[in-house]
């Protein structure tokens, strides 16, 4: 099942530029945009240039043939992505800025939303890395949270997550299950089992998208300790 992953699908098509492969790479694209544009400003471009360069990343990228440079030893989505962006800043934007673009928008950025987040960015304590790093854990895990609501909508039990969301964060002791209990109407016992499943779930569905950024099973741990990691600076 592993190899139907994303990054792993972009990565099997070598040379040969699927469907397929063009989707998988768009959908991680529209997912992971805002962590490449704040980048981008963090280096010094203004909102406009940003959306520009954003853009023009992604035409550059999911244009025909360009799934014949990725190759296996590109590893992590995430370390591919940012790599392949610094090469564009240095070596192609000036040769992009002379050209007429055409096609419109590949990936829907929301610029405003973008601005809004970006400015309340802590500037002076992190590096455009570092800022890249945090902003790609924070984009996982709004992609895992939106699924996991969305699961729960369509099983009818959006009000139920909308009282158990809390449960995400903090530890296990945090958890007011008798408070819970009486809003919920539940026996405490019963909440408690319902708060596991969702952690639970919601462990499944983190796995399962980190998955979809990285070339193997074995890159999964790796990546998940990557992710706490950039998530205990903030």
């Amino acid at each position: 099942m592993f190899v139907t992953t994303h990054w792993s699908v972009v990565l099997a098509a070598g040379r040969n530029d699927t469907t397929r492969a063009h989707d998988a790479l768009a959908e991680l694209c529209e997912t992971y945009w805002y962590p490449l544009y704040a980048y981008i400003r963090q280096r010094g471009y203004s909102p406009h240039d940003a959306q520009d360069l954003t853009q023009e990343f992604f035409a550059r990228l999911l244009e025909k043939n360009t799934l014949g440079i990725i190759t296996q030893d590109k590893g992590r989505f995430r370390s591919f992505l940012l790599s392949a962006l610094n090469h564009f800043l240095v070596d192609e934007w000036k040769k992009a800025r002379a050209q007429k673009r055409g096609g419109g928008q590949i990936v829907s950025l929301d610029v405003c939303d973008g601005e809004r987040r970006f400015v309340r960015e802590p500037m002076d304590a992190l590096t455009p890395e570092k800022l890249y790093e945090q902003n790609w854990a924070l984009a996982l895990l709004e992609t895992v949270y939106s699924q996991l609501h969305r699961e729960y909508e369509g099983a009818g039990k959006g009000a139920l997550f909308t009282e158990l969301k809390s449960c995400l964060t903090g530890t296990r002791h945090s958890v007011r299950y008798a408070e819970l209990a009486v809003r919920l109407n539940m026996a405490e016992n019963t909440v408690k089992t319902t708060v596991h499943r969702l952690r639970q779930r919601y462990r499944e569905l983190l796995r399962a998208e980190v998955a979809h950024t990285v070339a193997s099973p074995a890159d999964v741990e790796e990546e998940l300790r990557c992710l706490f990691r950039a998530l205990a600076g903030i």
